[in-house]
């Protein structure tokens, strides 16, 4: 049997935007010394229930990027008003605020230090991970059934679930393949 798995590693923009949102809602309450990217104080985003609501938002956005890869585009563009309407309190101030923090994201993701970056983070270990995941299923002649497609996301994601889908997976650059 030979080796049959296909894999798309991707950065994921609606993914990645979770994770600055989440990022900004946790720095409210670290030191100084804790502070993850970006540092952006903000009082509309949603406190009560904000980590079940994110959780909500989490596996809803990998469970339709899982069915299909183009939503992740769809959803960050074309849906942005999901991520107010669920993270951050109602009324004009607090959409004023959200979309400077989603237009913020949008220049640090199309920049050479954002979604590129990303991508290259962990091409190596990626290329190594494909091989070793081929390796196995072909030993084991296991023939995939679908695409694997691991989305990349910029930092860790203490609020997100890790496992939603069989042939999706979100991987951190900060944590090793190893």
């Amino acid at each position: 049997m030979g080796n049959s798995l296909l894999m798309r590693t991707e950065a994921s923009s609606a993914l990645n935007f979770l994770v600055y949102i989440q990022n900004i809602f946790l720095n409210q309450n670290r030191s100084e010394e804790e502070y993850r990217f970006p540092y952006i104080p903000s009082k509309y985003i949603v406190k009560e229930e904000f980590e079940l609501r994110f959780k909500e938002l989490w596996d809803e956005v990998i469970q339709r990027i899982s069915e299909h890869p183009k939503n992740d585009m769809k959803i960050f563009y074309e849906e942005k008003d999901l991520f107010h309407q669920r993270l951050f309190l109602e009324g004009n101030d607090s959409l004023k605020e959200y979309s400077k923090i989603h237009q913020t994201f949008k220049v640090w993701w199309n920049s050479f230090a954002g979604r590129f970056s990303v991508e290259r983070a962990i091409d190596e270990k990626s290329k190594k991970l494909y091989r070793e995941l081929a390796n196995y299923l072909t030993q084991r002649e296991i023939a995939p059934q679908k695409e694997l497609n691991v989305g990349l996301v910029y930092d860790e994601f203490p609020l997100g679930n890790l496992e939603v889908s069989s042939y999706f997976a979100v991987v951190s650059i900060r944590v090793s393949f190893e």
